[in-house]
């Protein structure tokens, strides 16, 4: 392999892939990544990289891209699962001075040829099924005029990618100097609440995001982390942990073969492990079953949705008493927000989940502010045309801090509905998602805002709601949605049952509990689903409103009360109010007064 360095370096370091060339400086022979392959009776077959060999072929990537007139500013799709290859072409961009665009394949077709219409790429950087998609499919034809293939070209042109490490073989390159305020990436959303958004990252953005999750839960150099998200395994490389990418479907976690995960976690000696809710849920049932215990995890961090109270306390019974599993908050627009360990977690302020407070997401980051505002659904352009919401009243969460993104790309309409600005000139972002703060400074979450559901006489949020009946035997999780014109909106609770569950018995259940809460006391639906639509990303974010289609076809017109589901027999009694502390949702009847705006919570 022929070593390169770049001409020159700038002198400011606020370009994240100066990282990787740190590490590679400080500890060329460090091991960086590792690629297990077959398993065998010893273990597992796999290609090792250290952090030199990783500065060497982004070195030689980012040569061959200015060779092939990658010119800095250029916008580049990159289609490319987790491996060597999508490590290196991410970290080669940002030394090309590139901009990658980055968009989960798992959208669906439709939405990701709109997305990369909108981007409007100037190349692509994909593997040979990605490229055919874009030859067949007609992706981000107009715009794209370099092609570069991770594997074999059938005919569209281009180069390979090792017709690009040779042209960054032959001469030296220039890292081009990196304002901190000019565009590093563009990260498009799931969109499973939503159309997809591309978000905007500055080059500070993704400085403080490495500075915020390593000090946060103290990860250090040398450890080594399986990623089963691969874009987390792009804060690697800049703290000096070895990537260990899993053998799995990366847009299926919740089918992950836990004997695979649980043989790498051991076998490589696996320190830190982050997976989504619904990775943990398959990942947590195998542990318990069959009583392991994984003692040389130092941490467990799981986001992009709520972290069931059940899964937590599995989790705890495989790891030592000195390690945790953390629920970080936040979104793609500002990661991370707030955090909470699970140990905490697992005490009142799960009671507080099962008695329908929300979910406690833990104190916000030191380096952030967060507010609770009054929910609108309109535009606001300044903070101060907002009314910030008391201790206790569920609102809107806002929030301003080193990683808030400013702005969406090509995108104004969403960017005014999502931005706010403060009397210092301070962007906040509007996290679209509603909470409250109790008098301990933590963050509660109560659901997405376009979630809620507004009947005649009270609003309800979807996690203060599912909380209760979640916690039931039986249910393996719930989904409140609402059906019917919005004068007339009735709210229907859909439940996806344990398997073997009696549906008969756990209505009956379901109906009674629901019928103790002054919160839920106006559901009188209930209907069984075999298994929620989720989103592709995570496999944990519910469709609620792909099952408010289903319930309003299952149940029929909201006022003909003849579905064959439909159930109006809730049982009669005290409603009792959710256990609660001084300024809970106790004191929600604030926030939830009509304020006269349309949309008003």
């Amino acid at each position: 392999m022929t070593e390169i360095e770049p001409e020159s370096t700038p002198d400011s370091e606020t370009n994240v892939a100066f990282a990787l060339t740190r590490q590679a400086r400080a500890n060329p022979d460090g091991l960086a990544l590792i690629m297990p392959g077959r398993q065998t009776r010893d273990g597992w077959e796999d290609r090792r990289y250290t952090y030199g060999e990783l500065e060497d072929l982004t070195n030689r990537l980012a040569a061959g891209m200015q060779a092939r007139g990658f010119e800095p500013g250029t916008r580049v799709a990159m289609m490319v699962p987790p491996s060597l290859e999508f490590l290196t072409v991410f970290f080669a961009l940002f030394k090309a001075g590139c901009i990658p665009v980055l968009i989960d394949p798992g959208i669906g077709l439709k939405p990701l040829k709109a997305c990369l219409g909108q981007a409007r790429p100037e190349a692509f950087v994909g593997i040979t099924r990605a490229h055919l998609a874009r030859v067949v499919l007609g992706w981000a034809r107009d715009s794209v005029a370099n092609l570069v293939t991770v594997g074999p070209r059938l005919g569209w042109g281009g180069c390979g990618l090792d017709e690009l490490l040779d042209a960054g073989g032959k001469g030296r390159f220039s890292i081009p100097e990196a304002d901190e305020e000019a565009t590093a990436a563009i990260l498009f959303t799931s969109g499973s609440t939503g159309i997809p958004k591309g978000v905007v990252y500055r080059h500070r953005h993704f400085a403080a995001q490495v500075a915020l999750v390593r000090d946060t839960y103290d990860m250090q150099a040398g450890e080594v982390d399986l990623p089963t998200f691969p874009p987390f395994a792009l804060f690697d490389p800049a703290i000096g942990m070895t990537t260990v990418f899993p053998v799995m479907d990366f847009t299926r976690p919740a089918r992950v073969d836990p004997k695979m995960l649980v043989s790498l976690i051991e076998h490589y000696g696996v320190t830190n492990l982050f997976g989504s809710p619904a990775l943990m849920e398959t990942l947590s049932r195998h542990l318990e079953a069959r009583g392991i215990r994984l003692p040389g995890l130092r941490r467990v961090l799981s986001a992009g949705a709520p972290v069931p109270p059940r899964v937590i306390d599995r989790m705890h019974k495989a790891l030592n008493s000195g390690a945790d599993i953390h629920t970080p908050y936040g979104a793609t627009e500002c990661l991370p927000v707030a955090t909470i360990g699970g140990r905490e977690l697992v005490g009142e302020a799960s009671q507080g989940n099962r008695d329908g407070l929300g979910i406690c997401v833990g104190r916000p980051l030191e380096a952030n502010r967060v507010r609770i505002i009054e929910v609108d659904d309109g535009p606001f352009e300044h903070l101060d045309e907002t009314r910030s919401l008391a201790t206790g009243e569920v609102g809107e969460i806002v929030v301003h801090g080193p990683t808030a993104t400013d702005t969406y790309w090509e995108r104004k309409e969403q960017t005014r509905l999502a931005k706010l600005i403060d009397g210092q000139g301070r962007v906040w972002h509007r996290m679209g998602d509603l909470g409250w703060l109790d008098d301990r400074g933590r963050l509660w979450y109560c659901g997405r805002k376009s979630e809620r559901v507004m009947t005649s006489d009270q609003n309800l949020y979807t996690e203060q709601v599912e909380g209760v009946f979640n916690a039931l035997e039986g249910v393996f999780r719930s989904a409140l949605v609402g059906i019917g014109p919005e004068d007339r909106r009735e709210a229907v609770l859909v439940v996806e049952p344990e398997k073997n569950a009696d549906r008969a018995e756990l209505r009956e259940r379901i109906l009674q509990t629901a019928a103790e809460y002054t919160h839920t006391g106006s559901i009188r639906q209930v209907l069984f689903h075999r298994r929620f639509p989720v989103d592709i990303r995570h496999n944990a974010k519910i469709r609620r409103r792909e099952l408010a289609d289903w319930a309003e076809k299952k149940l029929g017109p909201v006022d003909s009360g003849d579905g064959e589901d439909r159930e109006s027999d809730g049982k009669s009694g005290k409603k009792r109010s959710p256990t609660r502390e001084k300024g809970t949702p106790e004191k929600k009847k604030t926030s939830r007064k009509n304020s006269g705006k349309k949309g008003s919570g």
